[in-house]
């Protein structure tokens, strides 16, 4: 009989108010691949303009792959969703702070609304946990 090749999965939690409430996770690891929820900016940057709010979503994120044993340097693919496009070039701005040398690929869609009316950007993450020797 074959062994089992089961990956492990490990669920990463931020102790966000609405893991339990929607049934979700803030990451998942399985195997070599990270996933990392839509990350929106905590409550306290209300006021905060697109660029802080893409900031706290980034750092969010970043400790989130740290969590699972990753680094922005494994981040293969970012979405970010944007209430007004207008900001776009803001965030465009802490997207590439973060990930300048490493070039995820990336997609930028406009949304009509977030969760919170607050809420300017949301941004998912996904990394793969191999050599990034070859970044330019």
């Amino acid at each position: 009989m074959a062994k089992s090749s089961a990956t492990k999965r490990i669920n990463i939690s931020s102790g966000g108010a609405y893991e339990s409430v929607f049934g979700y996770s803030r990451a998942v690891r399985v195997g070599k691949d990270v996933h990392v929820s839509g990350t929106c900016a905590p409550a306290s940057h209300e006021k905060s303009d697109a660029y802080a709010q893409a900031r706290a979503a980034l750092e969010i994120i970043e400790k989130a792959l740290g969590e699972a044993g990753a680094t922005v340097a494994d981040v293969v693919r970012t979405v970010v969703y944007l209430r007004d496009v207008n900001d776009a070039e803001a965030v465009a701005k802490a997207h590439l702070e973060t990930f300048d040398k490493i070039r995820p690929a990336s997609t930028l869609i406009q949304v009509t609304s977030m969760l919170r009316p607050w809420q300017k950007v949301e941004i998912e993450a996904y990394a793969s946990l191999v050599s990034s020797e070859n970044a330019k």
